[in-house]
């Protein structure tokens, strides 16, 4: 049981850290202009395009991995 509340400690910990170095950037006002002057509407559209693959790459990882552990909780159950 100890060794499970070190493993809940450590993570929330890591996860504290992972959400206060992504938040640091957001106090900048404009992480990327999308005015037309420099191509900054054709950056800010690669980096939108980025961010929908890889919340699409991560929905569908995450589906994945649902899928498997209800295959193998039925093969289980089979048993």
């Amino acid at each position: 049981m100890a060794l499970r509340l070190r493993h809940l400690v450590v993570i929330a910990t890591l996860m504290a850290a992972a959400v206060t170095v992504t938040a640091a950037p957001a106090g900048a006002q404009q992480l990327v202009d999308a005015g037309k002057e420099n191509g900054g509407g054709a950056t800010a559209f690669v980096f939108f395009a980025l961010l929908v693959g890889l919340m699409f790459a991560t929905l569908f990882s995450m589906d994945r991995i649902r899928r498997r552990r209800e295959e193998a909780r039925e093969r289980e159950d089979q048993r």
